[in-house]
């Protein structure tokens, strides 16, 4: 299979059984590195521009249109209008070839239509970022209109690979030789950071630089007893960890088991002793004993509406009900989970979301609810402000 009936099969697969993008690229076996990337740049293309692509081709469409047709000239037009290595007459050739017998003529019709029109700008929001007007909606709501209008031109770009240093195994002076560090432990990288030797032996690790912020929130000490009750895959567990020296302990949570085995085998890369990886679900009541962690990490999980460039299908994938199930299940991690942390002890809450109801409003309902807790602080991280993932995270501290 050649590169772009790959990224097709993708994209088909994303818009017709709900796929991630990223979880079907995985095993590109065949796929030589430059098509990897090619077929990488063509699916998160597509998928971004979505509406707008459509938009280009669609007022020539006379009939419905098939998902895997539609998809085909969604591709091709992107590659029409947003890359510029490739001629037209290979882009109409290629998506020809790749449409089913009696599409093609039609193919190859409209297509040439939309060569000869040329892009077309929208005005409308919703086709011009390629968001669902139910998603702008809101962040206006919450964010106004400015803010809103910067998380969009966000989404639409590339989003960008930060990694993160771990110091158990490696020290920040040797590395600098190799990476450009944007704050303490963070960094880009010329080459992919999964092809290095220093993810290989564990010295680094791929983690947006938002999510990097979230465990430093938690003021962890060595010694420490920690819970961190949503941790797969162990991104964020591991920097606990290393916050901590090693020293301590940590609990790590996940209700799938196949989720917790890969938390086991990033501690084992990345030499950390001091984390017990369990299975449990965060929402069950009474599995731990009552005060007896000095630090809880809630991560819960969120819509991901603040990581809509890193996953962009998100965005098709969402319905707002989803969102109402989210909530409920956000609540009953909290409630769930308050009763651990010792008096005097520290709870981060946190989510890779930009949306007031699963943020600031779940927190100001959740003190509601325990009267025995104090917000300490609340941020929100927007992926305009230095390429990073839209984060929301608040510092509780259990006083009574």
């Amino acid at each position: 299979m050649d590169a772009r009936s790959y990224a097709l099969d993708v994209l088909v697969r994303v818009f017709g059984e709900h796929g991630y993008a990223g979880l079907l690229m995985r095993n590109e076996s065949g796929l030589a590195d430059k098509d990897k990337r090619f077929v990488s740049t063509l699916v998160y293309g597509t998928i971004r521009n979505y509406t707008l692509l459509e938009a280009q081709w669609k007022k020539y469409a006379k009939r419905k249109v098939r998902l895997k047709t539609a998809l085909n000239m969604d591709m091709a037009v992107y590659q029409m209008f947003f890359l510029d290595k490739v001629p037209d007459y290979a882009i109409v050739n290629a998506a020809v070839s790749m449409a089913d017998e009696k599409e093609k003529g039609f193919v190859n019709a409209l297509l040439h239509k939309v060569q000869k029109q040329g892009f077309v700008q929208y005005e409308e929001e919703a086709v011009r970022y390629s968001h669902p007007e139910w998603i702008i909606g809101l962040w206006k709501a919450h964010y106004g209109e400015e803010v809103t209008k910067k998380i969009l031109e966000s989404d639409q770009k590339p989003s960008t690979t930060f990694g993160r240093i771990n110091t158990l195994k490696a020290d920040k002076k040797e590395l600098e030789k190799r990476y450009t560090f944007v704050n303490d432990i963070s960094f880009t990288s010329d080459v992919p950071i999964q092809e290095t030797e220093d993810f290989a032996r564990g010295k680094v690790l791929i983690q947006d630089i938002h999510s990097s912020m979230v465990p430093a929130f938690l003021c962890v000490q060595p010694g420490m007893q920690v819970l961190d009750a949503c941790a797969a895959p162990g991104t964020k567990t591991q920097e606990i960890a290393m916050l901590m020296e090693n020293e301590g302990e940590i609990i790590a949570s996940d209700i799938y088991e196949a989720r917790v085995h890969l938390i086991g085998q990033l501690m084992e890369k990345t030499g950390v002793t001091i984390v017990k990886a369990v299975v449990n679900d965060a929402c069950k009541k009474d599995v731990y004993a009552l005060e007896c962690f000095d630090r809880i990490l809630l991560d819960v999980p969120c819509s991901g509406l603040g990581d809509l460039s890193h996953k962009p299908e998100i965005r098709w994938h969402l319905l707002p009900e989803n969102i109402d199930a989210l909530v409920k299940t956000q609540r009953e991690i909290l409630l769930a989970n308050a009763p651990y942390l010792k008096k005097g002890g520290m709870m981060v809450y946190s989510t890779c979301t930009l949306n007031k109801k699963e943020n600031e409003k779940q927190i100001a309902w959740f003190l509601k609810e325990h009267p025995d807790f104090t917000l300490l602080c609340e941020k929100t991280m927007f992926p305009f402000e230095d390429g990073g993932d839209g984060f929301y995270m608040a510092q509780l501290c259990k006083t009574k």
